[in-house]
């Protein structure tokens, strides 16, 4: 009877031995049991949670995504939209700019930065991020609406008369 209670020594051993728990409790390893650290996939959890509208969220995934890579232009343009959200204009010009030094012929990133810079009141800067833009526009299914935004602004620009001295001292830009 008690060989019938207890499983026989081969099936002893091929029950424990997927369980590399216990190698490497006593100390022995295999190289199919080590554990192998997964690094989290935080620029999709920020990705997520902008869609969410959890911006700030988004921006602490998108800095841990950064850790892991400094020299990404594309976390970056994605922090300065993030930051263009929560109204932190320089924070998102210094990420544009930064993006734009990694990769310089990165269309989002020349659109964000020129309408930042419109709104900042320096119409040449924004000009000349938005042809830029359009000299390299982004190919998709929404690309022809930002282009003809782009294309517009500029037309905008061009019809709007240059500041005078009065608005000049009424904005307290000079």
């Amino acid at each position: 009877m008690v060989g019938d209670s207890t499983l026989p020594a081969s099936a002893t051993a091929s029950y424990f031995r997927p369980m590399g728990f216990w190698r490497r409790l006593f100390g022995g390893s295999s190289s199919s049991d080590d554990l192998k650290p997964q690094r989290l996939d935080y620029l999709n959890e920020a990705l997520a949670l902008e869609r969410q509208g959890d911006y700030d969220a988004a921006l602490t995934s998108y800095r841990l995504a950064l850790r892991d890579l400094p020299n990404d232009a594309r976390i970056l343009q994605n922090m300065a939209i993030a930051f263009t959200k929560t109204r932190r204009y320089d924070e998102a010009i210094r990420h544009y700019r930064r993006a734009l030094e990694l990769d310089s012929l990165l269309a989002g990133a020349h659109y964000g930065l020129a309408f930042l810079l419109l709104q900042r009141g320096d119409p040449d800067g924004a000009a000349q991020h938005l042809k830029t833009f359009l000299a390299h526009p982004p190919r998709g299914p929404d690309a022809q609406k930002w282009v003809e935004h782009a294309n517009q602004a500029l037309q905008d620009m061009r019809a709007a008369p240059p500041p005078t001295r009065a608005t000049e001292e009424r904005t307290g830009s000079s």
